[in-house]
């Protein structure tokens, strides 16, 4: 392929991807493909000759697209999500031509300032403290762009076990660092993604999981518990990795409670926000961050919620010199004679290589702006509250853990089974694809709203497709599309039944905008309030709207006559009875003169008529 073809064939694959993006609701989400498809439909070895580009792009739509699950689609729960966005992508598009290496900034000037850059405005953004940013000549801390979560995680953890041993070398001399490695261990809650895991794994340390409380969280006295226990039996706490959003159900550690445990004992604490550090661009959602000032690393994934393609991670750590000390290397191919003067980012991060990400951050700052993100974030959320009102709408399913942010966790009532066969046909079907969790037994279902072009419409055929399939299985398994549920219905009674049942009972006409108007309602419920607080204010009522009283003998009988049978009424027949004491201070109309020996009439509560 030669420029000139490029320039066409590119701009037609930049419309293939407009209108894939734009009718992604045309495709199942999941495919129903079985392993070794494509190995039966491509040829077991790379061609001889050159190929037309026309005749590989067939191939793309005839064999690649129908396995791909489409994760940009509304109806993609599953995971968490993986987002894209034009601005993000065309920064990707630069980014791959220009296919520059920021390891040093000597190797890429711009890329590595503008990382800096972007990572700082995105750290105050998120409200991170002062000392996660590099803005100043002497500061210590900075952001960085990692691959993923998980390598964040790593980077810190190594860092951490750097930190570590060189404590103990310095208090025995005499030790070997893979003796003193044995001693060290490491905590995270029991709910913390598998990545915590891995890197342990990787970084040769013992892992103790931290029983999480009845909401999944992580909490102080259980781990001081345990590192006291630890500490007890010759071990020696270096790391804690505190999770804000779970993968499970979307739960926050206290940093509050964690902050100060490992302060105390000297224990690097790191931050996994992979999925909910977004939400931290709104100010309502910050509370979770409160005890962020004792962290010394954070991390998230904007290539997650904040509609930056895949991939890329943010990492603020306060002390960069302990990422130096663990990954600093200085063969004499990378000096500058700028070193020491600017980042090199090679020295934050495990691999030497690194792609110039900045560009398609900074591109969906600039384009979105802090609103525009903000306005994105919102909408997931309240998308979210709509799907978990219509899940606790129906009586044969629960939600066992309150919802966080823009993920349900819910399932049938009943055994796990019900819950599990459910989610498998869902899947099956292709028109939604979701994934499960399990927390202290229970499994459930997650349902994450994952893309901006996710509607209310969206929700709603997904929840349809949900109870039809849930029909499906407990008609099957009990006969009933309620299974063994026993379903309560609110039985009708009679405006005969309710007078009997209560005396008190009153009637009003209740006007409504709809096309079932007017409707027969019970007073009662309409309003209530008592005499003394109604009439005062109403009476300022009817002074601020200027009401014109208007008397006549028929309102004055209907207010007569309300008040004689002693029932309860709406807060319209209330304002009729209002206007008739307004009316007091008017001329009476004639035949309503009806006066005493004593004085004119007064009614059983006080008021003359």
């Amino acid at each position: 392929m030669d420029h000139k073809e490029f320039r066409v064939k590119a701009k037609e694959l930049v419309d293939y991807m407009a209108d894939y993006l734009e009718n992604i609701r045309d495709h199942k989400v999941y495919p129903g493909v079985q392993p070794g498809y494509l190995h039966k439909r491509l040829p077991d070895h790379a061609p001889e000759m050159p190929e037309k580009w026309d005749d590989i792009f067939k191939d793309v739509e005839d064999h690649i697209m129908p396995g791909i699950v489409h994760w940009q689609s509304p109806h993609m729960h599953a995971y968490f999500p993986a987002l894209t966005s034009y601005p993000s992508i065309m920064g990707e598009m630069l980014s791959s031509a220009m296919n520059v290496l920021c390891f040093t900034w000597a190797s890429s000037p711009a890329g590595t300032e503008l990382e800096t850059i972007a990572m700082n405005w995105l750290g105050k953004l998120l409200g991170l403290p002062e000392c996660f940013l590099n803005e100043k000549n002497d500061s210590q801390g900075g952001g960085v762009i990692q691959t993923t979560a998980s390598e964040a995680t790593l980077v810190s953890l190594l860092a951490a076990r750097t930190r570590a041993l060189m404590e103990l070398s310095a208090l025995n001399p005499d030790m070997q660092s893979s003796e003193l490695l044995g001693h060290l261990i490491a905590y995270c809650s029991d709910q913390a993604h598998s990545s915590v895991e891995k890197a342990g794994l990787i970084g040769l340390v013992r892992m103790r999981y931290i029983e999480s409380d009845e909401h999944q969280c992580m909490r102080g006295d259980k781990l001081e518990e345990a590192i006291i226990n630890d500490k007890a039996k010759g071990l020696v706490p270096f790391w804690v990795c505190a999770t804000l959003g779970t993968t499970g159900s979307v739960a926050f550690d206290d940093l509050r409670e964690i902050g100060p445990v490992c302060d105390q004992h000297s224990i690097w604490l790191h931050v996994d926000a992979a999925y909910a550090g977004s939400a931290f661009i709104c100010p309502e959602y910050r509370h979770w961050l409160d005890g962020i000032e004792l962290v010394d690393s954070f991390a998230f994934n904007p290539s997650k919620w904040l509609m930056v393609n895949f991939d890329c991670t943010g990492m603020w750590v306060r002390d960069s010199n302990a990422l130096h000390r663990t990954f600093n290397v200085n063969p004499i191919y990378l000096r500058h004679e700028n070193s020491g003067k600017a980042i090199d980012y090679m020295h934050w991060q495990i691999p030497l290589s690194r792609r110039f990400r900045a560009l398609k951050l900074w591109f969906v700052l600039r384009n979105y702006g802090v609103s525009g993100l903000q306005k994105h974030i919102r909408e997931s959320v309240r998308l979210a509250q709509k799907f978990e009102a219509l899940v606790l709408a129906d009586q044969r399913f629960e939600i066992p853990q309150p919802r966080n942010l823009g993920m349900v966790a819910f399932r049938l009532k009943g055994d796990n089974t019900l819950t599990e066969y459910l989610l498998k046909r869902l899947n099956a079907r292709g028109y939604l694809h979701a994934v499960p969790a399990c927390f202290k037994g229970v499994y459930v279902i997650r349902f994450t709203v994952t893309s901006q072009r996710t509607t209310n419409q969206d929700i709603l055929d997904d929840w349809t497709e949900i109870k039809t399939v849930a029909s499906e299985i407990l008609k099957e398994m009990f006969g009933s599309e309620n299974g063994n549920i026993v379903v309560s219905k609110k039985p009708r009674i009679s405006l005969k039944e309710t007078r009997e049942l209560n005396a008190t009972f009153g009637t009003s006409l209740l006007l409504a905008n709809s096309p079932m108007s007017p409707k027969i309602v019970n007073g009662t419920h309409a309003a209530i309030c008592d005499y003394e607080s109604l009439l005062s204010s109403c009476a300022q009522t009817f002074a601020e709207l200027k009401m014109e009283p208007k008397d006549s003998p028929e309102m004055r009988r209907r207010v007569r006559g309300m008040k004689a049978c002693g029932k309860k009424f709406s807060l319209d027949s209330y304002m009729d009875m209002l206007q008739e004491l307004v009316v007091e201070s008017l001329p009476q109309c004639s035949e309503e003169k009806e006066e005493t020996p004593n004085g004119p009439k007064s009614d059983p509560i006080g008021v003359k008529f």
